[in-house]
């Protein structure tokens, strides 16, 4: 990746920079590497589809359901335009 002169700071709680450290590292690669990557791919994700982004994805409207019982009107209220 060609080197540039933009630089962007952002600020992490220790639990979340420790969580980095960890995931670079496993994945063999610096901490910035491991995060540019990572917000160029949400970055791609979002401006390819921009409604989901704003609605959220079926898989974050479902996130921590699994344990709920769900009525089929909720089911069809979550999934409709998935």
């Amino acid at each position: 990746m060609p080197a540039t002169s933009d630089r962007l700071d952002l600020r992490l709680s220790t639990t979340d920079k420790d969580r980095l450290r960890r995931a670079a590292a496993l994945a063999g690669v610096s901490v910035a590497a491991f995060v540019r990557e990572a917000a160029v791919r949400e970055a791609d994700t979002v401006l390819a589809h921009p409604l989901e982004a704003r609605t959220g994805s079926l898989a974050t409207r479902l996130r921590g359901r699994a344990t709920t019982r769900l009525s089929t009107d909720e089911i069809m209220r979550l999934t409709r335009g998935a």
